[in-house]
């Protein structure tokens, strides 16, 4: 009877572990982070290398496309558009957005678990996504982009919000309007931004930055520049508010206690997945 109360005993303890070691922690979408500097660069780290703990790993691949990784190895791919560089690699999860194919592909890889369109299946309609992986919630808000036809297609774009360690992570996608209220609320507070700084397909300069300043994100990854000329007029429209971090590579990782005290514009440089590295 003892020896069966003790390996009941243990049972219970090695459960109470692995539901404590699996839970995903709790984001703070709302609440502002009070948290001092520490960002870690990473300069040619493989993308297969672990995440450390209570941490994200984001890496700009190309255009508008990031992957983001966590601790307990799930990994997403925004604005997929069915290449990610030379790589054997299977995303759990892609979000795409079908402004332009730059942004999407009608044929993705069946082999991934989680594909996510940005739009619905009929014009207009939008499409509501909300999908809790244990370590990574991924889920959208939806607003309108141009048509092809010069003409408004509403709900035809999503933002992605992604929850990792913490995190309130946003994919801007192809934003054609600054949101609303109703959409800044649906959104909550963003940690981290992936912002399209282009300044003419998507949102003009002035109203990108009018949806950053509202937004305040602790860190804010210029995307869907063509150039060093638009991304350098996008940072000259940021001076004063935003603390401006030129990385030198192509990732990041990012934990909810080292976020930077104030807004920070971190300049990655895109980089597809390679094995060499």
């Amino acid at each position: 009877m003892i020896r069966l109360l003790f390996a009941l005993v243990l049972s219970l303890a090695g459960a109470t572990t692995m539901t404590h070691a699996q839970a995903r922690q709790p984001s703070h979408c709302i609440a502002i982070a009070q948290n001092t500097p520490g960002i870690e660069y990473l300069h040619k780290a493989s993308f297969r290398a672990p995440v450390p703990e209570f941490s994200a790993r984001l890496r700009y691949i190309a255009h508008a496309s990031f992957l983001i990784q966590t601790e307990d190895g799930l990994s997403a791919v925004t604005d997929f558009t069915g290449f990610v560089g030379n790589v054997d690699f299977i995303p759990d999860v892609v979000t795409m957005n079908h402004a332009h194919s730059t942004h999407w592909t009608p044929n993705p890889d069946p082999a991934i678990p989680h594909v996510l369109p940005g739009w619905g299946e009929e014009f207009g309609a939008g499409i509501e996504h909300y999908l809790d992986l244990g370590g990574m919630v991924v889920r959208n808000v939806s607003t309108d982009i141009r048509s092809w036809d010069g003409g408004v297609e509403p709900k035809g774009n999503s933002i992605f919000v992604f929850e990792v360690a913490g995190l309130c992570i946003g994919h801007l996608g192809h934003l054609h309007q600054e949101p609303s209220d109703e959409q800044y609320a649906a959104l909550g507070r963003m940690d981290v931004v992936m912002a399209p700084v282009d300044g003419g397909f998507t949102l003009p300069l002035e109203n990108m930055i009018n949806v950053l300043n509202r937004m305040k994100a602790r860190i804010v990854i210029p995307m869907h520049w063509f150039a060093d000329g638009s991304l350098g007029r996008f940072l000259a429209g940021m001076e004063g508010e935003f603390d401006i971090v030129e990385t030198g590579g192509s990732e990041i990782t990012v934990s909810l206690r080292d976020l930077p005290d104030r807004p920070t514009i971190m300049v990655l440089r895109p980089s597809y997945l390679r094995e060499d590295e």
